[in-house]
C-alpha cells in the first residue's frame, strides 16, 4: 500500500523503470497487542485529514480484498483507492528462472536444501527475544535461541541455512550485538543474508521457509514454497486480514521438537495455504505499467511510449557456507562408495552407523578442539590457488600438522571442487570434485584410507541421496 499526494510540479525523469515500493508486508501492519486499533494504513486515523479530506490524491493497493476492507473502514476515501498490484513481489516473479545461480551464489551445493529462517520486527516475532539471547520477557524469546541449537542435527552437506532478518531489527540491535548474537550460528554455516539488497534472491533459492507473520514468509507462500510457522503472530496483526489467515492456516514448527524430520516432512510435500498465491497481487506481473500510468496521470502529462519496466533483481555476491566450528563426522565404507555424514558444533555424538572422526578448522573459535583433531581444515582465499601467507599446500601442512601431533591429515581447500591433503610422513595428494565440498572429500579419503589403504584415483562419496564422484591423484 502506498499514499500519493502533493507532486512537484516540474518535468519528470523520463527514463523507461518504475521503481520498486520497498520491503513491506502485503495487506495490514501491526497492531498494539490486546487493544483495539485502526487498520493500519486503511482506517480514518491514517487516510482522513483533521478537516475530514483524504489525506492521499492516491492511495495504491495491491489486491481487491484490501479495496474492500478500505471501503468498510474509510468509505469517506474509498474513492482515492487505486489497484495497482505489487511491483516487490513482479521483481521476485520476474527472477525465478535464475534461482540455480541464485543458489550457486549462497554456495548451495547440488543435492543440498536451503532452508531460509526469517523474521520481522515485532517484539513476539521470531528474532523478538533479542536473537534467541534468552534475556527478554515475552514467551517466544527463545524460538529462535532454539532453532539455533537444533541446526547440529542438519547434516551440513545437506542442508545450508541461511537468515534474512528485518532490517528493523539490525538498526534496533546494532550489527554488532546481531552478530555477536548468532556468532556461533555462523561458525556452524548460518548465512545472514543482506535484507535489502539481496533478500528475495535468497527467498527464489530457497527449498522451505522457517518464519513468522511478516512478508517473507507470505511471500514464499505466494511463490509455493514450504513455510513452517514459529511464532504465533495473530496477537499483534489484524484478526481478518490475510497476513493472520495465513499465520492460522499455515503448518506451525514445534521448536521443542526435532527439527529435521520437521524440516524433511515440509520439503517433501508440505502444505502450502492458497491464500498468499491468490491475494499477493491484483495483477501479477503487472505492476510496473499500472503505476506508471497512474503517475504520469497525477503529473499530467503522457506517458512514455516505450514499456514500463522494472529494475531485475542482481546476482548476489558468492557466500559459501564456510563451517569453523568442530566437525562431527560418521563415515562408512563399503559397496565402493565412502557414506559421510558432517555435524557442526555437535553437543552429543550423533546417531547412526559407521566410524566417526573430529575434523577441525584451524580458524576454530575453541583452539583446544585442534589438540583433539584427526584431520585439520583451512582454505586459500576465493580466487587464490595459493595463498602467500599460508605458503604451499605442503609447507601449510608440515606446519599445522607439527603443532598437533595428534591429527593424521591436513586438508588445504584451494577452491570451490579443489583441494590438496597431506599426511604426516609428507605425502600428498590432490582431490578435484563434482560439487562436493574438498572438506568432505577429504574425510572421505580419510576414511577410505583407514580401511583400505590409499584411495584409487576415483572415490565415490554419497551424501544424502546423491554419489559425488572425486578424482584423487598424488602430487
Amino acid at each position: 500500500m502506498a499514499t500519493i499526494r502533493g507532486w512537484p510540479h516540474r518535468t519528470p525523469d523520463t527514463g523507461h523503470r518504475t521503481p520498486d515500493t520497498g520491503h513491506r508486508t502485503p495487506d495490514t501492519g501491526h497492531r498494539t497487542p490486546d487493544r483495539a486499533a485502526p487498520l493500519f494504513g486503511l482506517s480514518p486515523e491514517w487516510a482522513l485529514a483533521p478537516d475530514g479530506s483524504p489525506v492521499a490524491d492516491a492511495l495504491v493497493l495491491s489486491h481487491p480484498v484490501q479495496l474492500d476492507r478500505f471501503r468498510a473502514s474509510c468509505p469517506e476515501a474509498a474513492g482515492t483507492a487505486v489497484l495497482g498490484g505489487d511491483p516487490c513481489f513482479d521483481r521476485i516473479l520476474a527472477a525465478r528462472p535464475r534461482r540455480k545461480a541464485f543458489r550457486r551464489a549462497l554456495g548451495v551445493r547440488p543435492g543440498q536444501r536451503l532452508v531460509l529462517l526469517n523474521s520481522t520486527w515485532n517484539p513476539t516475532s521470531l528474532f523478538g527475544g533479542g536473537g534467541g539471547d534468552g534475556g527478554g520477557d515475552s514467551e517466544q524469546d527463545d524460538v529462535l535461541a532454539l532453532l539455533l541449537r537444533a541446526l547440529p542435527e542438519l547434516p551440513v552437506d545437506e542442508y545450508r541455512v541461511a537468515a534474512v532478518l528485518h532490517p528493523n531489527v539490525w538498526h534496533g540491535h546494532g550489527p554488532g550485538q546481531v552478530r555477536l548474537w548468532l556468532d556461533g550460528a555462523a561458525r556452524a554455516g548460518l548465512t545472514l543474508v543482506d535484507p535489502v539488497a539481496d533478500w528475495r534472491q535468497a527467498l527464489i533459492a530457497a527449498d522451505a521457509v522457517v518464519g513468522d507473520f511478516g512478508s517473507v514468509s507470505y511471500y514464499a507462500a505466494a511463490l509455493g514454497t514450504p513455510v513452517l510457522v514459529a511464532a504465533p503472530g495473530p496477537t499483534v496483526i489484524e484478526p481478518s486480514s490475510q497476513v493472520a489467515e495465513f499465520v492460522r492456516e499455515a503448518p506451525r514448527l514445534d521448536p521443542y521438537g526435532p527439527l529435521r524430520p520437521q524440516l524433511d516432512a515440509a520439503l517433501r510435500g508440505g502444505r502450502v495455504p492458497p491464500g498468499p498465491a491468490q491475494l499477493t497481487s491484483s495483477c501479477p506481473g503487472g505492476s510496473a505499467a499500472r503505476l506508471r500510468a497512474l503517475f504520469y496521470g497525477l503529473i499530467g502529462i503522457p506517458e512514455p511510449a516505450a514499456p514500463a519496466l522494472l529494475d531485475p533483481l542482481p546476482l548476489p555476491a558468492h557466500r559459501p557456507g564456510l563451517v569453523t566450528a568442530p566437525l562431527r563426522v560418521l563415515t562408512e565404507v563399503g559397496g565402493g562408495a565412502v557414506t559421510l555424514r558432517r555435524f557442526a558444533a555437535a553437543r552429543y555424538e550423533p546417531d547412526g552407523p559407521g566410524d566417526g572422526h573430529l575434523a577441525v578448522h584451524e580458524d576454530t573459535l575453541d583452539p583446544g578442539a585442534l589438540a583433539l583433531a584427526d584431520l585439520i581444515v583451512q582454505h586459500t582465499p576465493p580466487g587464490l590457488a595459493e595463498d602467500p601467507r599460508l605458503g604451499t599446500p605442503r609447507q601449510w601442512a608440515a606446519e599445522a600438522l607439527s603443532r598437533h601431533r595428534s591429527c593424521a591429515l591436513a586438508v588445504l581447500v584451494t577452491g570451490p571442487e579443489t583441494g590438496t591433503v597431506v599426511d604426516r610422513a609428507g605425502g600428498a595428494w590432490e582431490l578435484s570434485t563434482a560439487g562436493l565440498d574438498p572438506a568432505a572429500a577429504a574425510s572421505a579419503w580419510l576414511a577410505r584410507r583407514a580401511a583400505h589403504g590409499e584411495p584409487p584415483a576415483e572415490l565415490a562419496v554419497r551424501v544424502g541421496g546423491a554419489v559425488h564422484r572425486v578424482v584423487v591423484r598424488r602430487s
